[in-house]
């Protein structure tokens, strides 16, 4: 993949004119739930959410509320009525914006985020295209801006996924932190800077991919010159997440300080 930049910007100076036309600063008080305004909830296992994932996703304040500190948590843990093993053993949840907000391929979309730790863990900030109805995927589009499995501490996948390079075959880079750091350790930013024809994912203040119109596969589609919604959850298990390890220990949370979409201006 090519790199947009040879001199890296730090991502507020790269927006520094850039207006904001959308946040979650996640400033509301301890224990309440996310803003019904702004978020919607995904219920349930859906047949493993296609992954053969094993949590269920709840809307219980346990599973996703506001922390009281500036941040929104996300909490999995062993669910406490479900089976020892296998699909439902675990709660979590998956907020979304869809019907509420969509951002245009005009702009920036980031996220500051504390992921958990452990293997079998699979945290992800992500947006699907708006005219996703549940069977339209991956015509729809999904664009995964941090997805991190807790078997891989120091990495960050950004993936495009649209049809004719999707599943297991996206378009895809990913973000090593330097020196053994592991993501789980501190807050890091997670970012796409969208125009219609590309997009460069950032970790930090470091562009690591972009890919454009045309560097998808001959004969495929680009749907990502559409709005799209934002998703925040984390899955435990499935195909990507892997299995979940002995040593993991629950309740894991991940804590996002914010999300905030820019227009170019």
């Amino acid at each position: 993949m090519k790199v947009l930049w040879i001199v890296l910007l730090t991502a507020s100076a790269c927006f520094a004119q850039g207006q904001l036309v959308w946040s979650d600063e996640f400033n509301g008080a301890a224990n309440t739930a996310p803003d019904p305004a702004k978020w919607t909830y995904d219920l349930g296992n859906n047949n493993g959410w296609g992954n053969r994932e094993l949590e269920n996703y709840t809307k219980d304040p346990e599973n996703a509320h506001l922390d009281g500190k500036g941040n929104l948590v996300i909490r999995a843990e062993p669910a406490k009525d479900g089976p020892a093993s296998g699909a439902g053993s675990y709660t979590s949840a998956r907020i979304k914006t869809q019907g509420l907000f969509a951002a245009s391929p005009n702009g920036r979309v980031e996220a500051r985020i504390k992921v958990p730790a452990g293997a079998g863990l699979w945290p992800a900030f992500w947006m699907l295209g708006n005219s996703f109805t549940g069977r339209n995927w991956p015509a729809c589009g999904e664009i995964d801006i941090m997805e991190s499995l807790g078997r891989e501490p120091s990495i960050n996948h950004g993936s495009l996924h649209g049809p004719g390079y999707s599943g297991g075959k996206p378009m895809t880079a990913i973000y090593t932190l330097p020196n053994g750091r592991k993501f789980s350790d501190d807050y890091h930013i997670f970012a796409i800077d969208w125009k219609p024809t590309e997009i460069t994912f950032y970790v930090d203040d470091t562009a690591y991919e972009t890919v454009h119109d045309t560097d998808i596969p001959a004969g495929t589609k680009w749907v990502f010159d559409q709005p799209f919604f934002i998703l925040l959850n984390v899955a435990v298990g499935g195909n990507f997440g892997g299995a979940v390890s002995p040593e993991t220990k629950f309740p894991q949370e991940m804590l996002v300080d914010y999300v905030r979409v820019y227009k170019r201006p």
